[in-house]
């Protein structure tokens, strides 16, 4: 029979052994270091200077001073002195400083591994789980940290009509959701109440483009606190440029500028439009008068009824017409008018009569609504 137990090589008391107290004391004292056995260090590598009796040391590669030649052994003080305890593979024990369980492998301690944390029904921290909760926490806070590089939180549902998201409650009620839910777009919904729910944004996943009570209905809303949309509202980018407009509300620039072989013309977002020629040519249509049809460089939605015809003293020379009538001789109306032209003519004075090959340079202007 052997003098020592199998797994702690404690002393056994033999038949009429001497001393037998000595024997047994010795295996109390091997028991008393590693039943609940607490490392005050793991690696430790030089004695303390004042050690308390009981204290339990896990011994490093290469130890000194009283523990010299006992690498990789269990330290512990026995006053007045040190007794070592070689561990087994599968041993447990604490480490005081940190609370970590730590486990012996055969060639050192290590922190215990987490056996038996996988598949679990679920987990309660601080408060209970419950089969749709499966993980509940009840803290102040809850953190998410690297591992060295990035960090991401994933949520994933199992198909497009499904949802992920994170719900946000006051007293157990719900009061705002954003994440995926029933479709695949990105959502904010909010609720005074927990049961009428309002989408406030969306984005589309194929285009990002917003939609929801937060962003501006059509181009007459202008309901406070929403955002505007692009194709809606004015800036450096759509102040310029074609104007359009839809059951009268604008739909394109505010502002349009244009030239043609008749002239200049500028539209606005309202409706109004103005035309302008400048040297416009009357020729010689009898004696009393010089007439010319001035096509619009951009047709009116009905005859403009602001009009202006005047002579163009920048192109009127200083003898008048080849008849030698004078500016102040001439005067210039309007005749007829359409959506598209209007005639611009000059009279002379009665007691003067206009010669064959005459003309006479017009300024005209236009003003009405293109719709």
């Amino acid at each position: 029979m052997s003098e020592l137990s199998a797994r702690l090589a404690l002393p056994y008391l033999l038949p009429a052994q001497a001393q037998k107290h000595v024997t047994h004391n010795e295996a109390l004292e091997t028991l008393d270091t590693l039943v609940q056995l607490v490392l005050e260090e793991v690696g430790a590598q030089t004695p303390p200077p004042a050690p308390l009796a009981g204290q339990v040391w896990a011994l490093g590669a290469a130890p000194g001073g009283d523990w010299a030649g006992e690498a990789g052994r269990l330290a512990r003080y026995a006053d007045p002195g040190w007794r070592f305890v070689t561990p087994a593979p599968g041993w447990i024990a604490t480490e005081r400083g940190t609370g970590q369980l730590m486990v012996h492998d055969g060639s050192g301690w290590g922190p215990l591994p987490a056996a038996g944390l996988d598949d679990l029904d679920g987990v309660g921290i601080g408060t209970a789980h419950d089969p749709v909760n499966r993980l509940a926490v009840a803290a102040e806070a809850a953190l998410f940290s690297h591992a060295g590089a990035g960090h991401q939180i994933k949520v994933n549902k199992a198909q497009a009509a499904d949802t992920a998201s994170l719900l946000f409650q006051t007293g157990w009620s719900g009061r705002a959701e954003m994440g995926t839910a029933g479709s695949d777009a990105f959502a904010i919904k909010v609720s005074a109440d927990g049961a009428a729910w309002t989408t406030a944004l969306s984005l589309d996943p194929a285009t990002g483009h917003a939609s929801g009570a937060a962003v501006q209905q059509g181009p007459a809303d202008v309901t406070p606190g929403r955002l505007a949309r692009a194709d809606h509202a004015y800036g450096p980018g759509n102040l310029l440029g074609p104007v359009s407009q839809a059951a009268g509300l604008p739909t394109g620039a505010v502002i349009e500028r244009g030239s043609t072989a008749d002239g200049d013309y500028v539209r606005y977002a309202d409706g109004t439009q103005i035309c302008t020629q400048s040297g416009l040519v009357a020729p010689y249509i009898n004696g009393n008068y010089c007439a010319v049809n001035w096509t619009f460089p951009a047709g009116f939605s009905t005859p403009p009824l602001g009009t202006t015809i005047l002579l163009d003293g920048g192109m009127w020379s200083a003898s008048g017409p080849a008849s030698g009538i004078s500016r102040g001789d001439v005067t210039a109306i309007r005749g007829n008018v359409s959506a598209a032209q209007m005639s611009a003519q000059a009279w002379v004075r009665s007691d003067l009569d206009f010669a064959a090959g005459d003309t006479v340079p017009l300024s005209v202007t236009a003003v009405g609504r293109w719709f």
